[in-house]
């Protein structure tokens, strides 16, 4: 059957506001270009539709629905929902014939045009197949839906057990010692590279990568990137390193943290990165990363002297980041229960990975 345009069967609108225009208290879902469903009070959108992010991680997401979007977003709607189901669409955006991320644009930071959606070619298939196939694929994603629920159910009551062994990080209610990060470590900004370098690969961790978890410990879930040479030592990442989102078009994503665990392999990190290396037995990673991602030290690392939100971190500042020192024994032993709690997550994340193969294979297999 011959193939079509996209563009002649879709609609496509952009987002309106800045993703300053989110609150915590909102009622609609208020998408970025991660595609975070932060909340506003009101909204501009309320449709079934595909939403695309313009830069940054380029996800792709279905909703239906109130809701608004920041101007990067693209909001994609079929013309006629009879003949093109938008779920279905949203597979087939989902799917390998489209390659938005290697049509794009951009260094570290990919960017698409409205031509790289209008212009991806497809085959039409009947409105009673484009069902069938959305119902078999909405299964496996229910599925998928629940193992990642039941990890984010692990993650929750480790940040549980943080809480009952140390208290509130800020607060310090438990009179822990305090000292200052760059006292115990070392900090080193990532590397930048054009999409037009080339001659040596290597495993690459950028600011899209921080979406999978608080500990990286799998080599296959970062992407392999070109660049003209083999990063220095200096840009190489070694294990127990924790790396920082330096900065990025959504505020959200500035702060967040990532520790790389048992991975040997050659990985380097993007210059919108910030790498510290601990260098003192006082401190235990694995205490030291949940304390990063409690969210009221989050929130802390978050405001500057004033109390403001801030749009980027640097060395000096988390150099100066004041941090709870419990003795190490007690950080060990924290240790120790979240390894046996990822003993639960790492089975559940096998049954994840299964799941996922599946999916890749339907959809393979429906798209070409």
């Amino acid at each position: 059957m011959e193939k079509v345009k996209l563009g002649d069967f879709v609609s496509i609108k952009t987002g309106k506001l800045d993703a300053n225009a989110s609150n915590t208290n909102g009622r609609y879902p208020f998408f970025t270009c991660a595609n975070e469903p932060l909340k506003i009070d009101n909204y501009s959108y309320d449709c079934e539709c595909v939403l695309v992010a313009g830069n940054g991680d380029l996800n792709v997401k279905y909703y239906n629905g109130k809701f608004d979007a920041y101007q990067r977003t693209y909001i994609i709607e079929s013309k006629d929902t009879k003949n093109l189901l938008n779920k279905y669409l949203y597979y087939l955006i989902n799917s390998k014939i489209v390659k938005l991320r290697e049509d794009s644009i951009g260094g570290v930071i990919k960017y698409i045009k409205l031509s790289n959606l209008t212009e991806i070619k497809f085959e039409p298939i009947k409105a009673q197949e484009q069902k069938k196939l959305v119902e078999n694929l909405d299964k496996v994603q229910a599925i998928i839906d629940i193992r990642e629920k039941q990890i984010e159910q692990l993650d929750e009551l480790i940040e549980s057990q943080f809480i009952e062994m140390f208290g509130n990080p800020v607060l310090n209610e438990k009179l822990w010692k305090t000292d200052l990060l760059g006292n115990f470590g070392s900090f080193k900004n990532g590397m930048n590279f054009n999409k037009s370098d080339n001659g040596y690969k290597i495993r690459f961790l950028g600011v899209g990568d921080f979406n999978k978890g608080s500990i990286i410990n799998n080599i296959e879930l970062l992407n392999i990137i070109d660049i003209n040479e083999k990063p220095s030592k200096e840009y190489m990442l070694e294990d127990k390193d924790i790396i920082f989102v330096r900065s990025n078009g959504s505020k959200e994503l500035v702060g967040r943290s990532t520790l790389i665990e048992g991975i040997k392999d050659e990985i380097t990190y993007s210059g919108f990165c910030i790498r510290y290396r601990n260098n003192t037995k006082e401190l235990n990673t694995r205490y030291l990363i949940e304390l990063f991602r409690n969210k009221e030290f989050f929130d802390y690392l978050k405001k500057d002297s004033r109390g403001a939100n801030i749009n980027n971190i640097n060395q000096q500042m988390l150099s100066n980041l004041k941090i709870v020192l419990p003795p190490i024994e007690l950080q060990n032993q924290f240790a120790n229960i979240v390894k046996q709690i990822d003993k639960q997550k790492l089975e559940i994340q096998k049954s994840l990975e299964e799941m996922e193969k599946l999916q890749e294979s339907l959809m393979n297999k429906y798209f070409g």
